[in-house]
């Protein structure tokens, strides 16, 4: 008999999938977020899910081996790092993502950072608790004509760039796989390089994937590219930045402040050096946690899941094996 369940790895779904899931006749079950290899290819042999939505921790090789059932992975998000995609594809697994879902929601944080950043908002309020009225000499920035480069121009971006522009900030791009008539109707510059993106921005934004050719994008060399007194946002995966390149910037000055809601490991170690770094703003990977978003993204990952074993096509866009699973097949 197949299987009628659908696994989730970490909290609970939101309301609305969870009756999606009932209401065509499957049931869910849970995994506790983060773990490890060994209980979670136990309780996955224990479930043998027909699709898992894949939240919180690794779901790697081994635990799509344990499932004999399994006819799909869906990303309760986008970034899909956290999937062995090879081994999905190797069993002819579509891995499928909730594009787009939670885009407003992680681009409303993406400015938050942009600004609790260049703002200084952390070492001030942190100051004027411990009893410092640090008004004389204070010199602030003004965000308005300064300039925003995003490494990525996928719909976070997009979103981000509108709301950069209400700021009266100047928006450039890198993507080498959007088309020109996305960044023109969206009126922002395309940059050819991202080396030369870097070297124009006042503030860093990163949005692309990360893939073995993104991981470490900001490096020590990279970083040396951008301009004096600038400024590093990561909303995407913590793997894009070299953590280490990063805290010699900021301790050297070059890099003014950072806005960071994702880490190279997480959660991050209780002695990371960004930690005694006030200049560095940090929050637990929450971008697109909202109310709002956890809806969306809950019924598209649920319903990405469904379409593929309903027989039903959820849309090449969303599948990120799609090229690879069209090309076993041929």
């Amino acid at each position: 008999m197949d299987s009628r369940n659908i696994l989730v790895t970490g909290p609970a779904i939101n309301e609305q999938a969870v009756k999606l899931i009932a209401d065509n006749g499957y049931s869910v079950a849970y995994v506790p977020p983060y773990t490890n290899e060994e209980d979670l290819v136990r309780i996955v042999a224990e479930v043998d899910p027909v699709g898992v939505v894949v939240r919180m921790g690794r779901f790697g090789a081994s635990a799509i081996d344990a499932a004999p059932s399994l006819r799909v992975l869906s990303k309760h998000g986008v970034g899909v790092d956290n999937i062995d995609v090879d081994a999905a594809t190797r069993r002819d697994i579509p891995v499928v993502v909730a594009a787009g879902a939670n885009a407003r929601s992680v681009a409303e944080h993406a400015i938050t950072l942009v600004l609790t950043t260049v703002k200084r908002i952390v070492p001030l309020d942190s100051g004027l608790r411990a009893g410092r009225w640090e008004k004389a000499g204070f010199s602030g920035v003004e965000v308005a004509g300064l300039t925003m480069g995003l490494v990525g121009f996928g719909a976070i971006a997009r979103h981000t760039a509108v709301y950069a522009k209400a700021l009266g900030i100047h928006v450039r791009a890198f993507d080498p796989f959007a088309d020109d008539a996305t960044f023109a109707n969206a009126g922002v510059t395309r940059d050819a390089a991202v080396e030369d993106l870097l070297a124009a921005s006042d503030i860093v934004s990163l949005h692309c994937p990360l893939t073995p050719e993104t991981r470490n994008l900001l490096d020590d060399n990279a970083i040396g590219l951008m301009k004096p007194g600038s400024y590093v946002v990561n909303t995407a995966r913590g793997g894009l930045i070299d953590e280490d390149a990063l805290v010699r910037a900021i301790d050297s000055g070059h890099i003014a402040g950072a806005g960071l809601d994702t880490f190279a490991t997480e959660p991050p170690a209780p002695d990371h050096p960004f930690w005694g770094r006030q200049q560095i703003v940090v929050t637990p990977h929450v971008g697109g946690v909202t109310k709002q978003a956890n809806v969306r993204v809950g019924v598209d990952a649920v319903e990405g899941i469904l379409a593929v074993i309903q027989g039903r096509d959820p849309g090449r866009e969303r599948i990120v094996n799609y090229r690879a699973l069209a090309k076993a097949s041929t």
